[in-house]
């Protein structure tokens, strides 16, 4: 199926819903699924964005920003992903328990809008991972319109930029809970140590990367052809510098670079599936 058709089928199908309360994260997903939703429905639209320490506090602002720019009502929900029992253990289905937290609190608060419906942003290049995430979404009957239309991650893009959209080429994020080695207790002061860490390297530069948390030890991963820049004396140093400052004792860079799933890899070794997917 082409990509225009594919676009057709998306909007037919949001059509279909009549109103619709968004998962909102602000990444470039969501991002063009609620532009899309607005264009078809109008008013009927209300984006939902759960805030917590889980999430970059950029995220929360750029999402607020987003529905600013384009006149989309949008409800902030303070969630405690914290409190969620068992999250803060970490354990490998992490992002069940937390996806399930999250999806009930929006099912309440399209119900409090009058929305007929929650939708969210996963697309076809989600099914080729395990994500527990994702049952959680099919349990409560949430909608995913762009897997329904069939688009990838690619024609995604394609297809935000086409609509102007500054989020069309937006770096892929996750939660900061996907930092922590499984099993590691997840508090919100170690959640603040990453989000300071990853926020000093997108200061410098570096897109598209990622720091994980091994107890204290800080292992960065940044895209291969910014090695050189990294290992340049003065960014290393400045880096070292700051995340001693955060509370890490050991900073390390990771040789393989940047992939998303890296702490699933242990699983994986061990015959376990890849826990989270893409983090």
């Amino acid at each position: 199926m082409e990509i225009k058709q594919k676009q057709a089928r998306l909007k037919q199908y949001l059509e279909e819903l009549g109103s619709v309360a968004v998962a909102f994260s602000g990444g470039v997903d969501s991002a063009f699924l609620l532009k899309t939703a607005q264009d078809v429905l109008g008013s009927r639209v209300v984006a939902v964005t759960a805030s917590s320490c889980v999430f970059p506090r950029r995220e929360l602002d750029e999402a607020g920003q987003f529905c600013a720019r384009h006149g989309i009502r949008h409800i902030i929900r303070e969630t405690d992903c914290l409190g969620i029992e068992g999250f803060a253990e970490n354990p490998p289905n992490r992002c069940y328990l937390c996806k399930r937290g999250i999806m009930e609190m929006m099912l309440e608060t399209a119900k409090e809008q009058g929305a007929a419906c929650v939708i969210e942003g996963s697309n076809t290049d989600d099914d080729a991972d395990y994500r527990p995430g994702h049952r959680a979404v099919a349990e409560l009957g949430i909608k995913s319109p762009l897997r329904e239309a069939g688009l990838s991650k690619q024609e995604i893009r394609m297809l935000a930029g086409r609509m102007g959209l500054a989020e069309w080429d937006k770096p892929s994020s996750a939660c900061l809970a996907s930092r922590f080695a499984y099993g590691e207790k997840i508090t919100a002061d170690r959640l603040a140590m990453a989000e300071q860490a990853e926020q000093l390297l997108l200061d410098m530069g570096f897109t598209q990367m990622r720091v994980r948390m091994h107890g204290t030890m800080a292992r960065i991963e940044v895209l291969p052809q910014d090695f050189a820049r990294f290992l340049d004396e003065a960014v290393r140093e400045r880096i070292y510098r700051t995340l001693r400052g955060y509370g890490f004792s050991y900073v390390s860079l990771d040789l393989q670079g940047y992939r998303t799933g890296s702490m699933n890899e242990a699983l994986q070794a061990h015959g376990g599936p890849a826990a989270d997917g893409k983090n």
